[in-house]
């Protein structure tokens, strides 16, 4: 396995609000970690709850006598969703703070992923850019209900609204995906500063074009910026297999 992470506050933010974490050894019962968080809330608030949400979920995982990955990540996100609003709660400059999270840790050949609000992880080979997760985002309901096509979505007002968030609500319900990765196959974790700045396609071209997973990284950061780079900008590439000797 071979991974590199990278954040960037971008172009128009005086704060980055986003964070993450990987880890290539085990954290707790789970081979490999990483994650990413975009925080929102005024003043400093997004970038605690992004910091503190990571950072407690890596301790709850850590700590936790579940064996089953979906079982690992799923105790630890709604144990941090009730501690983060109980922050919230006992301080008023943080009260409507919360924060995405995308959550994912390959297996063998499996990659499991876990996603609230509009963070994004997808796979890239040779052949396509899929997106695993999915964006609980007022947009996207409205383009999975058929009230609004995808090109219209992509320049809609309302498209950074998010639907679903940790430390918002006493209840958080988390969406779980597994994939039965290929050889080829490359994972993309990232903030929505990349994916509202680069078109899915240009993200493809870009990963695929360049010599190593740092460039990759690069490259994907400074087309955000150079797009505009209107948010925070965070990019964690993973190759599952980079080490494997090919036969």
């Amino acid at each position: 396995m071979k991974t590199f992470s990278m954040t960037h506050v971008g172009q128009r933010r005086e704060m980055n609000q986003d964070y993450m974490y990987t880890s290539e050894t085990a954290v707790g019962n789970l081979p490999n970690l990483f994650l990413v968080a975009d925080g929102m809330g005024g003043h400093a608030a997004g970038e605690y709850a992004s910091r503190f949400t990571v950072e407690k979920i890596v301790e709850k995982i850590t700590n936790s006598s579940q064996r089953e990955p979906v079982a690992v990540i799923k105790e630890a996100v709604e144990e941090v969703n009730t501690m983060l609003l109980a922050e919230a709660e006992a301080d008023a400059s943080k009260e409507g703070m919360g924060t995405t999270i995308v959550a994912a840790t390959v297996i063998d050949d499996r990659l499991y992923a876990a996603n609230v609000g509009d963070s994004r992880l997808y796979v890239i080979n040779q052949d396509n850019i899929t997106q695993i997760t999915r964006d609980h985002s007022l947009v996207e309901e409205m383009v999975r209900l058929g009230e609004m096509n995808k090109e219209d979505a992509k320049d809609h007002p309302d498209k950074n609204i998010i639907t679903r968030a940790i430390g918002v609500l006493s209840e958080v319900a988390v969406d779980f995906f597994e994939i039965v990765l290929k050889p080829e196959d490359m994972i993309l974790m990232c903030s929505d500063g990349l994916t509202n700045m680069v078109e899915d396609s240009e993200i493809k071209r870009i990963v695929l074009g360049q010599r190593d997973i740092v460039e990759k990284a690069e490259k994907l950061v400074e087309t955000a910026n150079r797009n505009g780079g209107k948010d925070n900008i965070t990019v964690v590439l993973i190759e599952p297999f980079s080490d494997e000797v090919k036969v």
